[in-house]
């Protein structure tokens, strides 16, 4: 994405009229009308002078924030939790636990403060309600003193749903100046088995696949934004201008928006009441000006109205009449007179006229809006600023933003910043604060100070995640305070504990600013900028490091090292190849475990877990998950914590339910009891533990419910353990396809020592299939050809020029004799270079690809040998690079499939 002139450009060019003064040891830059005028005129500001600072991290899935007058947030996470952040002491508490149903997108999803809270205290949220009936609530409370009164609960819409198929929840709330509620609705709608089409399917049983019977349909809520006014006795009127009559007569009066898949994040622009929204967008196969129609969508609504799906995406680009019975596709509908003639419409069905997006983006890159990348995508709107609604606001954006919508992407991880012009026309579209990385923001406000608050939802879906959270950005004129950074090369281990500690990555934006550097480290200071620090006694110590410059700026930053415990060295040695296996090869394994402290290593505080997963998500979910988790439940567990199970029941510990350790004891070595636990799960019931009901999960399959209970029995199992050292012939994996893998993993937690807490220390050993698709690579600027029926249904790497390549991680060459290419040679020739660590590395083998040319996709394919030849220099674990060459051409030099390490 392009980034923008530095403001240091337009500070030198317009230095004549700034005026800079000193008092009481603070700088103050004050600058002219000229200056500002030059930033609405074009000149952004430059991004150092956003600073920002994470509040709160390791949340469980946040969905939305309430920013409160006096800046403390109300913060909810989608398996039901309410959490208050106290500003004034930054502790962050639980006050609340939805009873919600979290399967597929469901859960707590919405949160808002009322416009009026200082006075009436109220606050809103939209959530799935658990149990066998299948609604969701807008409801209000009121909330004092850091508390939820729920003898104050006030339902304001019930919104029936289906919870047998996924997905598209949204769920957002949010005010308008005129203080009108606004609530966003999913669609509802099942988004598989829609066979690269829009999901119109209208035969007899499809009805939860047809969005003509939610989102096109009148007389549904779902795929719609309602607009409310609430009202004190906790009922809620119709405004004037909403898209149906107030009588109900054509649709649902609530109704202010129809024709939207999954409006995730809305705002309402103070001034002109537009609101605006992100929607995400589906997967098809059907041809579109960019792409494919898989438009996600930034929308503008001036006014109520139909916006267009499920037969129209982006400028109203029409989805044909697909037909699921015949599979022919018929004429698409006119966006100017759109019929819903759906047997599965309640509603009216002439529908108003499509309204086309605001700015819509496909999955490859935009040639009109190419700043916003390309790949997945799930679009989301933030809010309108004006500088003059922050008259005093100490960190109010630039004049630069006034009148900007802020838009940002989950899954592309950008914010960035729409101009428009006096009407709301669409201007222009640039980065915003690039220097932050955002890992999937999810909710996007701005505070009354001025400051940004954004929620970072973190990497995995449905987990909690270290790198989740709220972050808080603010913008300063005049001095900038310095940024203060610490380097540190160990945090933990036993007395006496020696440190260095840097803050060479510290500095200032504010060019010709000289900096001061302070240490705080066991109540002694020290002045340089790199130091070493020896911990003679066992404890915490808190490190601050504190960073100025001459004006009376200052950056602080800190860290924590714990003196008393040294991590456990935990390694798995063997002398077979640790990349690959093959048909009835030997995995011959030792794992040595040392700890200083332990000394004698506790068998049962070790754990070797060795095992063959099969495909799919299952070996995904089992190595991005933790080193010491159990591998043979890892989907199971992540498939368990997705439920709402988790707000009733704990691993250890009561909680409204029992504890999943004490069902696996009731109920351990009783027959039958996996299945009576599975029926249970599926169908709910209380009186086994106590009074309080345990909701159904009807969406579960047997199978499914079967798993979770066999999870749950083995929780009250000795865990078996495989031993340190073992020979193991690898036989697991036949008729069982390439893409499972061998796991061996071996963890060590040691006692703690010294006022220390256990540490844990972990190795993992994967062996994968030796036939590896040349499309998983890891890193690469090749391209990829996606199976279909013109390609014989084989995905490859095509058209591959000169200086092109592609990396894989972590290949060890131990044992491996030849390597193979599946390649077609079509093209005009070229080399295959295999590399180790480098673009320029290790040259371990090579061959020569003829040329040639074939028209039929699907046939051509011959298979290319490369003998290797292992020497102390090749061995080891390493990154392989296959580089392609042929510098007498740009033209593409051939195809390939696959490679495949042989013995």
């Amino acid at each position: 994405m392009k980034l923008f002139a530095s403001s240091f450009i337009a500070l030198a060019v317009l230095g004549t009229v700034c005026l800079a003064y000193v008092y009481k040891e603070k700088i103050a830059l004050k600058l002219m009308p000229e200056l500002n005028q030059g930033r609405a005129a074009g000149i952004p500001p430059d991004s150092s002078r956003f600073s920002h600072m994470t509040l709160v991290s390791g949340l469980d899935e946040p969905m939305g924030m309430a920013i409160l007058p006096n800046y403390d947030l109300v913060v909810i996470e989608r398996k039901g939790a309410v959490r208050y952040f106290n500003n004034h002491s930054k502790e962050l508490l639980q006050i609340a636990q939805f009873s919600v149903f979290s399967g597929i997108e469901d859960g707590l999803l919405g949160v808002a403060a009322d416009p009026q809270f200082e006075k009436n205290n109220w606050i809103y949220f939209y959530y799935a309600v658990s149990g066998d009936k299948n609604i969701n609530h807008l409801v209000r409370f009121e909330l004092r003193d850091q508390k939820i009164l729920q003898s104050s609960k006030k339902v304001l819409l019930e919104i029936p749903t289906q919870r047998t198929y996924c997905c598209h929840s949204a769920g957002h709330i949010t005010f308008g100046s005129d203080g009108l509620l606004y609530l966003s609705i999913g669609d509802n709608t099942n988004a598989e088995e829609i066979e690269g089409h829009n999901p119109t399917d209208e035969r007899p049983g499809r009805e939860l696949s047809d969005g003509q019977a939610s989102t096109a349909n009148s007389n549904d809520f779902r795929g719609k934004i309602l607009r409310i006014k609430p009202k004190a006795d906790g009922t809620y009127s119709i405004p004037d201008g909403n898209l149906f009559p107030k009588d109900g007569s054509l649709g649902k009066p609530e109704i202010y928006i129809m024709g939207v898949r999954n409006p995730f994040r809305i705002s309402v622009d103070p001034k002109t009441q537009y609101l605006y929204w992100g929607d995400v967008g589906p997967d098809t196969e059907v041809k579109a000006k960019e792409g494919k129609l898989s438009y996600d969508e930034i929308n503008q609504a001036r006014k109520p109205g139909f916006f267009g799906y499920p037969y129209f995406l982006g400028e109203n680009e029409a989805f044909p009449d697909y037909d699921f019975a015949t599979k022919k596709e018929g004429p698409p509908k006119d966006p100017l007179h759109p019929i819903n003639d759906s047997p599965n419409n309640t509603g009216i069905r002439e529908l108003p006229p499509a309204q086309p997006a605001f700015i819509w983006y496909g999955k490859g890159p935009s040639t009109k809006w190419p700043a916003l990348g390309s790949g997945g995508a799930s679009a989301m709107a933030g809010p309108v600023y004006y500088n003059d609604l922050y008259p005093n606001a100490p960190y109010k954006l630039p004049d630069y933003y006034n009148g900007k919508l802020f838009i940002f992407d989950w899954v592309r991880k950008w914010i960035l910043a729409v101009t428009m012009d006096k009407e709301g026309n669409y201007v222009g579209i640039e980065p915003f604060f690039p220097q932050l990385q955002v890992i999937a923001p999810i909710d996007m406000q701005i505070a009354p100070d001025g400051a940004i608050y954004l929620i970072a939802y973190g990497t995995n879906w449905f987990a909690r995640n270290t790198d989740s959270g709220i972050i808080r950005i603010e913008y300063t004129e005049g001095n900038r305070n310095p940024l203060a950074v610490i380097k540190v090369d160990q945090t933990i281990g036993a007395a006496p504990f020696d440190v260095a500690l840097s803050a060479i990555g510290s500095r200032d934006y504010d060019a010709g600013d000289r900096l001061a550097y302070e240490w705080k480290i066991d109540n002694k200071k020290f002045s340089e900028k790199e130091i070493r620090h020896t911990f003679l006694k066992s404890g915490k110590y808190n490190i601050l490091l504190k960073v100025s410059d001459q004006y009376g700026g200052i950056g602080t930053a800190t860290v924590q090292v714990k003196v008393g415990n040294t991590p456990p060295k935990v390694a798995i040695e063997s002398k077979a190849n640790r990349s690959f296996y093959w048909d009835n090869s030997l995995l011959d394994y030792q794992v040595k475990i040392s700890d200083r402290e332990d000394g004698t290593i506790d068998p049962e505080r070790t754990k070797i877990n060795f095992t063959y997963i099969p495909a799919g998500n299952d070996l995904a979910t089992a190595l991005s998950g933790k080193e010491d988790s159990d591998l043979q439940y890892a989907s199971i567990v992540k498939l368990y914590t997705s439920l709402d199970c988790k707000a009733c029941h704990t691993t250890e510990t009561k909680s409204i339910g029992p504890s999943l350790k004490d069902i696996a004891r009731r109920y351990k070595g009783r027959n039958g009891a996996d299945e009576m636990l599975a029926h249970k799960i599926i169908s709910g019931g209380s009186g086994s533990w106590g009074s309080y009901p345990m909701p159904p999960h009807a969406n579960l399959t047997d199978a499914e419910a079967r798993k979770i209970a066999g999870y749950i029995l083995s929780l009250g199992e000795k865990q078996k353990n495989t031993p340190l050292a073992n020979r193991i012939y690898l036989t697991e994996h036949k008729g069982k396809g390439t893409e499972g893998a061998y796991v061996l993993q071996a963890s060590y937690t040691d006692k703690g020592a010294n006022g220390i807490g256990p540490i844990a220390t972990s190795s993992r050993m994967v062996l994968r299939n030796a036939l590896v698709q040349l499309e998983d690579y890891h890193e690469g600027n090749i391209s990829v050809m996606i199976a279909s029926l013109k390609t014989g249904y084989v995905t490859y790497v095509a058209n591959i020029t000169h200086g092109k390549y592609a990396r894989f991680n972590a290949i060890d060459l131990n044992h491996v004799k030849w390597i193979r290419f599946r390649v077609r040679e079509e093209g005009i020739g070229g080399k295959i270079e295999i590399r180790q660590n480098a673009k320029d590395g290790l040259l371990v083998a090579e061959v020569k690809i003829a040329g040639g040319e074939i028209k039929d996709l699907r046939t051509g394919w011959k298979e290319v040998l490369l003998p290797v030849v292992y020497t102390d220099k090749v061995s080891g674990v390493k990154d392989l690079f296959l580089m392609f060459k042929n510098d007498q051409t740009n033209k593409p030099l051939f195809h390939i499939d696959w490679i495949k390490f042989e013995k």
